[in-house]
């Protein structure tokens, strides 16, 4: 006996749903959103914040260039101790 595909006009029921689901998915894609608050935004423009951090950065900068800038490694265990602390 043989099956002949009588009726069978080419399609795929589950290329269909595959088509679908791909469909549903880029439909739903999703945006990143960042929001700062008010008070970030006030310490962004603080002029002082600003200047003296260009300072400190300008003065590392050029301990660096001229191979004098020196880590105190005490000061650093002392700081991450007081920040664990807290």
């Amino acid at each position: 006996m043989k099956i002949n595909n009588i009726g069978s006009m080419g399609v795929n029921p589950y290329k269909r749903n595959l088509e679908k689901n791909t469909a549903v998915q880029k439909s739903q894609t999703k945006e990143d959103k960042v929001e700062i608050s008010s008070k970030a935004i006030d310490l962004q423009a603080s002029n002082e914040m600003t200047k003296a951090r260009q300072e400190k950065v300008q003065a590392i900068k050029t301990q660096l260039e001229s191979g004098n800038y020196t880590i105190d490694p005490k000061a650093i265990a002392k700081g991450l101790l007081n920040f664990y602390k807290k």
